[in-house]
């Protein structure tokens, strides 16, 4: 993903949500979304990220359809260490974001970018995977399961215009690659 990416990835991840997420967040709160609010956030933070974090973009004719984003783990459980300065290198990473153009689900590249993303996940030195799907998006979930994801056990919730919504965390040993 190049700093160019950053208005469509956000036109992708927006459009992702208020796809996905119908009926399982507060709907005023997927219409709210803005892409340019996005964009602006994801500016301010896409220069400051760690060398550990890859983000990548699918393309097709040249335009961004597909965006994913691997990094190390941030739950403590699972990343010791994270908060001490300096921070061991960690051993786990996470999928932190993993979307796709609503109208192309379906077509190959959800699998495309979790393959780039395993792979560069790999590359950085993780050893297993993990990443949070909310609860209900049985999608989401029949995906990871065929990539060889599990849920771990672990569920928190979180915050989503005045709800909690509710969230599984999956895992997924990565093996090195022959």
């Amino acid at each position: 993903m190049a700093e160019a990416d950053i208005e469509a990835v956000s036109a992708v991840r927006v459009r992702g949500w208020q796809t996905a997420y119908r009926g399982l967040m507060p709907q005023a709160y997927l219409d709210a979304m803005s892409v340019a609010a996005d964009a602006e956030r994801r500016r301010s933070w896409f220069g400051r990220r760690s060398p550990e974090v890859s983000d990548l973009v699918a393309e097709r004719d040249g335009e961004v359809v597909g965006w994913a984003c691997v990094g190390p783990a941030r739950d403590p459980d699972i990343a010791p260490g994270a908060g001490e300065l300096p921070a061991p290198k960690p051993a786990a990473g996470e999928l932190l974001a993993l979307y796709v153009a609503p109208g192309l689900i379906g077509t190959g590249i959800g699998r495309a970018l979790m393959a780039a993303g395993t792979a560069r996940a790999r590359a950085h030195g993780f050893h297993t995977l993990y990443l949070w799907v909310v609860r209900g998006n049985t999608r989401a979930q029949r995906f990871y399961e065929r990539a060889g994801f599990v849920p771990d056990g672990a569920e928190e919730a979180y915050e989503v215009g005045g709800s909690s919504i509710p969230e599984l965390r999956y895992r997924r040993p990565l093996t090195p690659e022959p």
